[in-house]
């Protein structure tokens, strides 16, 4: 089993959604299944089955973020000031269309880039870690090779 870091805020929300899952939405799909039983022939009773399916879908989801949840290495946020690291925000300029872009570096299972918390294990979030205020690096995307320039880190 692999560990991926995360942030310890990151950690909490994985720990909050999956008991929110297991202690709410697990027993609201057992009140439906059980409406839904008392309506009588289940061949064609529709509402049983959607709600046999959502919880199906529910119980892969339980199942896939407790196995992130056992990967999890929760990791504390750089303390370098000038340095982006795990954890750091940091804003960056991208040198063709001189537009910036903030992005805390987070771990891969709290990424939401719009966001604006970026997987260290992006090619930009790769790229990104051990880059210094002041420097520019380039990355090579799906679309073409970028180059951005590190204007702030926190």
């Amino acid at each position: 089993m692999a560990e991926k870091p995360i942030t310890p805020e990151g950690l909490r929300a994985l720990r909050d959604e999956i008991a929110k899952l297991e202690t709410v939405a697990r027993p609201e799909i057992v009140q439906r299944i059980k409406t839904a039983r008392e309506w009588g022939d289940l061949k064609e009773n529709s509402e049983y089955h959607d709600a046999k399916n959502d919880q199906a879908l529910l119980e892969a989801k339980i199942t896939r973020l407790s196995e992130s949840l056992r990967e999890a290495v929760a990791v504390e946020a750089s303390k370098a000031d000038d340095v982006a690291g795990f954890g750091s925000t940091v804003e960056l300029l991208n040198t063709a269309t001189k537009k910036t872009i903030e992005y805390t570096l987070v771990g891969s299972t709290e990424a939401d880039a719009a966001a604006g918390r970026l997987s260290a294990e992006s090619p930009v979030g790769k790229a990104l870690l051990g880059a210094r205020l002041g420097e520019t690096f380039p990355v090579l995307t799906p679309s073409g090779q970028l180059r951005f320039k590190v204007v702030s880190v926190s």
